[in-house]
């Protein structure tokens, strides 16, 4: 109990939310694809990454595959994959674009995306060739419920 009152307190301060089932972490401010991804808008830039409720459910990371800087992504399409000491796992691109940048420390330490899925851990930015996409990704609120809906389900 003293446990989630100080994540609560923390994630408070922090401008995070934090639903309780499995501790998982949503931030507030970020756009979210109903497969776990997430993305950070900055203009015309997106940052991309896996939510910690995809990384918890995946155990420890042990190898991320990175697209290629410049190559174009689509909505909803694979862009690489995420591979645990339980399962693979690909990650889908929640925007349309193109690769500008990748996560090269991932390569060394993967498990940047277990210890800080929305910092460290993020996997590629891409420059938006369609913001209206953004329309259709979840809020932090939309996302959380998904996920406990989900987590019933198993």
């Amino acid at each position: 109990m003293a446990t989630k009152l100080w994540a609560s307190k923390a994630a408070s301060y922090l401008r995070i939310s934090v639903f309780h089932r499995g501790f998982a972490t949503v931030v507030k401010d970020l756009k979210y694809a109903d497969s776990h991804e997430w993305v950070k808008v900055d203009g015309n830039s997106a940052t991309v990454g896996i939510t910690d409720h995809a990384q918890d459910h995946l155990g420890d990371v042990v190898y991320v595959e990175l697209p290629e800087v410049g190559k174009e992504v689509k909505q909803g399409d694979s862009f690489g994959a995420v591979e645990s000491v339980k399962a693979t796992s690909d990650v889908y691109s929640p925007v349309s674009g193109k690769v500008v940048d990748v996560n090269e420390k991932l390569g060394d330490s993967p498990g940047l995306v277990n210890g800080s899925p929305y910092e460290d851990g993020w996997i590629m930015k891409v420059e938006i060739s369609n913001k209206d996409e953004l329309n259709s990704l979840l809020d932090s609120e939309q996302y959380t419920k998904h996920c406990e809906a989900e987590d019933q389900k198993h």
